[in-house]
C-alpha cells in the first residue's frame, strides 16, 4: 500500500469512497501510540474502507508561551509510519487551508468542563481543540474518528461535543500506549534529557501506585464482606497481609469501597518524592475525577473514574491518566 499525501480539502473530497472511512487526527510527530490508533482504525474501516490520518499543528490550541514554534514537524517520517500502519491517505493541510482568511471569528466553546484541569492550566486550549476537531470532522467526513485515552479530558470533550451538537460520527477511544519503562508515549518525550526522563517516570509510577492501592483496598473489602464477625474479619485481613487494616477490620468493612482518598494519597506520595529529585518534578495537578464532567469525585462515589496527573520536568509539560472503577461495579 502506498499512502497518498493530500494537501487540500478538494483533493480529499475527490477520493472515491467504497466503504467506511476512519480518521485519526494528529498534530504530526507520529510515534507508536499514533501507529496503534491507525491500526485500530484499519480494523474499524475494514477491507473495503479507508483510513485517513490528519496532520495539522493547530495554532488555536497553543497559548502564550507554549511550544507552537518548536513543536516537531516530521511529515516525511509521519508518512512512513502512517503507511506502515495501514493508512490510505494523510491529509496535511496548511493553516490557510484550515483557516482561510485568518483565525476564525466563530469558535466552539468547551464550556465548564473545558475550564477544569487542563483547561485551567491552559486557558482557551480546549476551545481551540474543539474548533479544529469540528472543522476536520466536516472536512474529512468520517464514519468513525479515533483518539487516544492519554488525552482523557480531550476525548471526553470531543464525545460531549459530538453528542450535544449531533455530529453523525462514532468516536472511538484507544487505550494509552506506554514505553517499556511505563512512560506514556508522547511527541513531547523527545524534549526530555536522560535525567529529566528519569524524573518524568514519576507520572506513570504515581498512577500505578494509586491503581495498586485501589486494587488492594477492593480485595480487602471483598474479603471482609465474606466474614460476618469482627474478630474473624480481622483474622481474614491479617491472613492476606494487611496488618494495619486488620487492626480495625470493622472500620475497613464499613468504609466506602475503593477509598478515593487513599488512592489520591498513594499517588501523591510518589509525586512528592519526585519533587525532591534533580531535576525536580513540578506538579500542576493530581485529580481523581468523574469522566462525564471532570469534577473531583467524593469518597462515596461509585462507577468509572479517571486518575489524572500533569507536571513539568524542566521545560517539558507532560500528562497521563488511568481509568479506575469504584464500588460494586469493580
Amino acid at each position: 500500500m502506498t499512502t497518498t499525501l493530500l494537501r487540500t480539502a478538494d483533493e480529499l473530497h475527490a477520493r472515491v469512497r467504497r466503504g467506511r472511512r476512519a480518521v485519526v487526527m494528529t498534530m504530526g510527530a507520529l510515534h507508536e501510540g499514533h501507529a496503534t490508533l491507525i491500526r485500530v482504525a484499519r480494523e474499524i474501516a475494514g477491507p473495503e474502507g479507508e483510513v485517513v490520518v490528519t496532520v495539522f499543528v493547530n495554532p488555536l490550541q497553543f497559548g502564550e508561551g507554549e511550544d507552537l514554534d518548536r513543536y516537531p514537524r516530521t511529515l516525511d517520517a509521519d508518512l512512513k509510519i502512517a503507511e506502515e500502519a495501514g493508512a490510505e491517505a494523510v491529509f496535511a493541510p496548511s493553516v490557510d487551508e484550515v483557516y482561510p482568511g485568518g483565525e476564525p471569528q466563530v469558535r466552539l466553546s468547551a464550556g465548564p468542563m473545558g475550564a477544569r484541569l487542563e483547561g485551567a492550566a491552559r486557558p482557551g486550549h480546549f476551545d481551540g481543540m474543539l474548533t479544529v476537531v469540528a472543522k476536520l470532522l466536516h472536512l474529512t467526513r468520517p464514519d468513525a474518528a479515533l483518539f487516544g485515552q492519554k488525552d482523557a479530558q480531550q476525548l471526553a470533550l470531543i464525545r460531549r461535543m459530538v453528542r450535544d451538537l449531533n455530529f453523525g460520527v462514532e468516536i472511538v477511544g484507544v487505550p494509552t500506549v506506554r514505553e517499556e519503562d511505563g512512560l506514556a508515549l508522547s511527541s513531547r518525550n523527545r524534549y526530555l534529557s536522560p535525567e529529566e526522563r528519569r524524573t518524568a517516570l514519576a507520572l506513570s509510577q504515581a498512577l500505578f501506585a494509586g491503581r495498586d492501592r485501589h486494587a488492594a483496598q477492593e480485595a480487602l473489602r471483598a474479603r471482609a464482606r465474606e466474614v460476618p464477625a469482627t474478630r474473624a474479619r480481622a483474622e481474614a485481613l491479617s491472613a492476606i497481609g494487611e496488618s494495619r487494616a486488620a487492626a480495625d477490620a470493622h472500620a475497613v468493612a464499613k468504609a466506602v469501597p475503593g477509598g478515593p482518598f487513599a488512592v489520591r494519597a498513594a499517588a501523591r506520595l510518589v509525586l512528592d518524592e519526585a519533587a525532591r529529585l534533580q531535576p525536580p518534578l513540578a506538579l500542576d495537578y493530581l485529580a481523581l475525577v468523574d469522566p462525564s464532567d471532570f469534577t473531583e469525585i467524593e469518597d462515596d462515589f461509585t462507577g468509572e473514574a479517571v486518575l489524572a496527573v500533569a507536571a513539568r520536568v524542566g521545560t517539558t509539560r507532560l500528562i497521563d491518566n488511568l481509568p479506575l472503577t469504584f464500588g460494586a461495579a469493580s
